[in-house]
């Protein structure tokens, strides 16, 4: 488990960072493919799929709405550039903060 406040990692789980004391430091290394991620992003980007994949639900509704409502078209550009961006690095967390994996 890693403290997001002062970056203290320990193989179990806390919950009152022995470094700094901050309540609730839990986190989760669940780490996502990025580049699974950016191929969502390139085929499947009109509907939001590479954003519900990393978390970002609010983002990916949108865009599933838009795909829907407007036939893909400019979700599908938003979609693509953002496939492009996970891909080359631009985007590199998920929604809760943790790195894509190679």
């Amino acid at each position: 488990m890693t403290c997001r406040k002062c970056g203290y990692q320990q193989e179990q789980k806390f919950d009152v960072c022995p470094v700094c004391n901050e309540v609730s430091v839990k986190v989760e290394e669940k780490y996502k493919s990025k580049l699974l991620a950016g191929l969502l992003g390139i085929f499947l980007g009109a509907y939001g799929v590479h954003n519900f994949y990393l978390g970002f639900t609010s983002k990916a509704v949108i865009q599933l709405l838009l795909g829907i409502f407007c036939l893909g078209i400019g979700s599908g550009i938003w979609g693509l550039i953002e496939g492009i961006l996970i891909l080359t690095g631009s985007i590199s967390e998920d929604a809760a903060g943790n790195p894509l994996k190679e």
